[in-house]
């Protein structure tokens, strides 16, 4: 059963994955992208790594899927367009996918498996601790310093970002907070006696 239910999941990642490329409606492709992640939750759930698939399932099926639907569908994107820019670029892309089909191929051809690699493609099973245990042990413990960096990478990366696409346009209304704490209330409004029958 074990065997059957990779091969399953294993299947649909693939399958899925070619469909998001080959889709001619990117709604489609966006749902066959949740396929695909659904289907490596899958995996990892056969790997004994509950927790990543819940993580997967959650942010990315979850968060970044529907967030892609929601683009595709609410923007008003000229799809002739880009399969115009499409077909400009398709012998670049073609060159770029021999390319990677060459290193793929050479990698495999080199690829030695011992008599040993059943057994070392077994999951530990780690007795006594839980799944999400495991994992903070050893992202919090062995790799603090590389995760540490990676989230001040990201967060130079988000500062850059801000700063490349911010503009101060001079026509624009902004929010001055201290001049708006400090102005005179006296200077700030007017007190009209208005005549019945009269306007302002």
């Amino acid at each position: 059963m074990m065997t059957f239910a990779f091969y399953l999941f294993a299947i649909s990642v693939c399958v899925a994955g070619f469909m998001v490329v080959i889709s001619r409606n990117p709604v489609h492709s966006v749902l066959w992208l949740i396929l695909a992640f659904l289907s490596g939750a899958g995996l990892f759930v056969l790997l004994g790594a509950e927790f990543v698939a819940m993580l997967l399932i959650i942010v990315y099926v979850g968060a970044v899927a529907v967030l892609f639907l929601f683009v595709v569908m609410m923007l008003d994107v000229d799809f002739a367009k880009l399969k115009g820019e499409f077909a400009r670029y398709l012998p670049l892309a073609g060159l770029i996918a021999v390319i990677l089909l060459a290193q793929l191929a050479i990698a495999f051809g080199a690829w030695e498996s011992s008599d040993q690699s059943a057994t070392l493609r077994q999951v530990p099973v780690a007795t006594g601790a839980l799944n999400t245990n495991s994992i903070g042990l050893v992202l919090y413990d062995r790799y603090i310093l590389p995760f540490q960096i990676a989230g001040l990478i990201l967060l130079v990366a988000m500062i850059g970002a801000i700063t490349l696409t911010m503009r101060h346009r001079s026509n624009v209304k902004r929010q001055d907070v201290i001049r708006q704490m400090h102005r005179d209330p006296a200077k700030a409004m007017q007190l009209r006696d208005v005549k019945p029958g009269q306007g302002l």
